[in-house]
């Protein structure tokens, strides 16, 4: 049996569902590709992803020869009902960004082993474009959403990617596009307009974006800001969206498939609330929030900043109270979010709470905000 054949047999006992193999040659058209719309990926190319670097493997690892594609089905198990609409079922998976000490990431870290013991040299890790790279090694296709599918599972999948310096066999790539010809349903389902045409998405837009990249700090414009336009669109979402993969009809066959429980999960969704989110207690964070949203988010103040958008958005005056203990939070963020929920769900109780808040509020932007929410409730 040849190394290609061994590689792609461990990492299907690994447990991952698709294995393929591509040259380690640049993605000329993907460096285009975000070159001529920096300004929407600003964030991305500046920040510490690099990701004009990974797409040219060999700028790094010279001696680079292949890249190993995988595909991690990640829509197993049932995701429970408490949690779909707040957290995109890939991170309910926990299967993006793993850890090492938690089975996804131990997963990734035996493949590497793996290859290493084979002989291969592997990259430090690179940003390659993991979906293009996915595609080109013959175990994807593409959606109009800018998702990539694997055949017979969808797009809640986790596409991972090794560069070797072995030369190995390579697969037929299928860069293709394989929606039906007419659909745009993804296109027509995005609240806030992100996805404005088949395979072209701004970011900056994206729901998703919103809830975890939006922080101080980071390069390229991006801030804990985000616009009330945005916020509105957002409905309960916390960490990621799965909006435009819920409405593909490449997807249905498996959302509506009848899939067993991860005990886990439901553990979780028995006590997982939107109002202990926003008041935040050490505790829910250690064991309800870390374990599923440890991606990008470092500080609470984001989780909490999210809670309050998502219960503005429920529009229930019975979250009056558990915003009025937010808005005497020690952090100015949240207590400026806490004051626009109050204004979006309106009627005297939250313009009495937000007049009281006004009165003792010492910090500009959060008394902005209240000023804001007591003109909209």
């Amino acid at each position: 049996m040849s190394l290609s054949e061994d590689i792609k047999d461990f990492a299907l006992d690994l447990g991952y569902s698709k294995a393929g193999i591509t040259t380690a040659n640049a993605f000329p058209d993907y460096i285009a590709e975000l070159n001529s719309r920096y300004e929407m990926y600003a964030w991305y190319i500046e920040g510490v992803f690099q990701p004009i670097t990974g797409a040219d493997p060999r700028s790094i690892m010279p001696s680079a020869k292949s890249i190993v594609a995988l595909v991690y089905d990640a829509s197993k198990e049932f995701f429970p009902e408490t949690l779909v609409g707040k957290i995109g079922r890939l991170y309910q998976a926990r299967c993006y960004l793993a850890p090492r000490h938690r089975i996804n990431g131990a997963r990734r870290q035996l493949m590497r082993e793996f290859l290493e013991k084979s002989g291969c040299e592997v990259a430090p890790r690179l940003v390659v474009p993991e979906r293009l790279a996915a595609a080109r090694a013959g175990v994807v296709t593409y959606g109009k959403n800018t998702f990539a599918f694997a055949e017979g599972i969808g797009s809640f999948i986790l596409a991972t990617v090794f560069v070797v310096d072995a030369e190995l066999d390579y697969d037929e790539p299928t860069i293709k596009l394989k929606c039906p010809p007419k659909c745009t349903a993804c296109i027509e389902a995005c609240p806030t307009a992100a996805l404005y045409e088949p395979l072209k998405m701004d970011p900056r837009r994206c729901i998703a974006f919103n809830t975890f990249m939006t922080q101080d700090g980071y390069p390229g414009g991006v801030t804990s800001h985000i616009p009330p336009e945005i916020r509105e669109k957002m409905g309960t979402w916390i960490h990621g969206c799965d909006i435009c993969q819920e409405v593909c009809p490449r997807n249905q066959r498996r959302l509506k498939a009848k899939l067993p429980q991860n005990e886990f999960l439901a553990k979780v969704a028995q006590d997982f609330e939107l109002t202990k989110l926003l008041n935040l207690s050490d505790e829910f964070y250690a064991k309800r929030v870390q374990p599923l949203m440890y991606n990008y988010i470092r500080e609470k103040k984001y989780f909490q900043r999210n809670a309050a958008i998502a219960l503005g958005n429920t529009g229930d005056p019975a979250f009056i109270p558990d915003l009025a203990q937010a808005l005497q939070d020690s952090e100015e963020l949240v207590r400026g979010y806490a004051a626009w929920a109050l204004g979006r769900i309106g009627g005297s109780r939250a313009r009495q709470v937000l007049e009281a808040s006004l009165a003792c509020e010492k910090a500009e932007p959060a008394k902005k905000e209240i000023e804001a929410a007591l003109a909209a409730a």
